[in-house]
């Protein structure tokens, strides 16, 4: 049976640091090429910065490198199994279909999207892969053989925010730029930035928070609950009028975030009824 829902509100996440601690190459990828997390990190990082390069673009490069070294598997499906190790936040699991139901009885249809910095191969690998629309994320060009031998999309901070006008147009493909640059009313697209709601872990989300925010939409600023002065941090996104609300990355029923993400939709809602009222007059 099909459902006819009034409007559609996107949920909009980051990955690493949003839904899982760490970083998702920490899990079992950068262990495997018997690295540290601080030697392959600053090792990318220093790349980037004596090559004058792009911090995503050299981390890429050196997965490929150090997989070869190391002769690991550059397959999809390598990634993919590592996705299987990563590690979520508290109530991640059952979130989904919980809002989903939220949203549905008020007959509102809500779309999940990732849009991170990681690699697409290794969230596709991860126990909530299905629960997403489209996954908006790093990843690689294969050869006919299956392996990994240069990036097929790299986001950073700045082009993250390409995602968020794809999804307010309804435009599902990274490669399509002719759609997404066509104008539509605001009123006239798939889910209108005023029916966003991102949620992000930090400076890498803060361009996309700010965007949805600025335009009617809601941004709320995750942390992890066991880091000690998290919150006091993410307090200053507030301050700078770049997030509307910071909460504790846990997910759980009943949780603070699941409290503001329900108040949210229902704040949608009532705002969706109150225009219905005001068109009939």
């Amino acid at each position: 049976m099909t459902m006819d829902f009034r409007f559609t509100i996107a949920l909009i996440y980051d990955f690493d640091g949003t839904l899982s601690p760490g970083n998702m190459q920490e899990y079992d990828f950068i262990p495997a090429v018997g690295k540290s997390n601080r030697e392959f990190w600053t090792e990318a990082n220093t790349l980037a910065e004596r090559q004058d390069a792009d911090m995503v673009l050299t981390y890429m490069a050196r997965m490929i490198q150090e997989a070869k070294s190391k002769g690991l598997s550059l397959r999809r499906e390598a990634f993919q199994e590592s996705g299987r190790r990563v590690t979520l936040y508290k109530g991640v699991r059952e979130w989904f279909a919980r809002i989903n139901a939220y949203g549905a009885r008020r007959g509102i249809r809500i779309l999940h999207y990732i849009n991170s910095s990681g690699l697409k191969e290794i969230i596709e690998g991860t126990e909530i892969a299905h629960e997403f629309r489209k996954i908006y994320a790093c990843s690689f060009l294969y050869d006919v053989d299956g392996i990994a031998y240069w990036p097929a999309v790299a986001v950073n901070y700045t082009n993250k925010t390409q995602f968020i006008f794809k999804i307010n147009k309804g435009v599902e493909s990274v490669f399509d730029s002719k759609l997404v640059n066509r104008y539509i009313p605001e009123n006239e697209r798939p889910v209108p930035f005023r029916r966003m709601i991102y949620v992000g872990d930090g400076t890498t989300d803060i361009p996309c928070m700010r965007l949805v925010k600025n335009f009617g939409g809601h941004s709320i600023a995750v942390y992890n609950p066991d880091q000690k002065g998290a919150r006091r941090e993410m307090a200053s996104l507030i301050h700078d009028n770049r997030v509307s609300h910071v909460c504790p990355a846990d997910y759980s029923d009943g949780a603070e975030m699941d409290v503001l993400v329900k108040t949210i939709i229902d704040k949608i809602d009532l705002d969706d009824r109150l225009e219905q009222l005001e068109a009939v007059k």
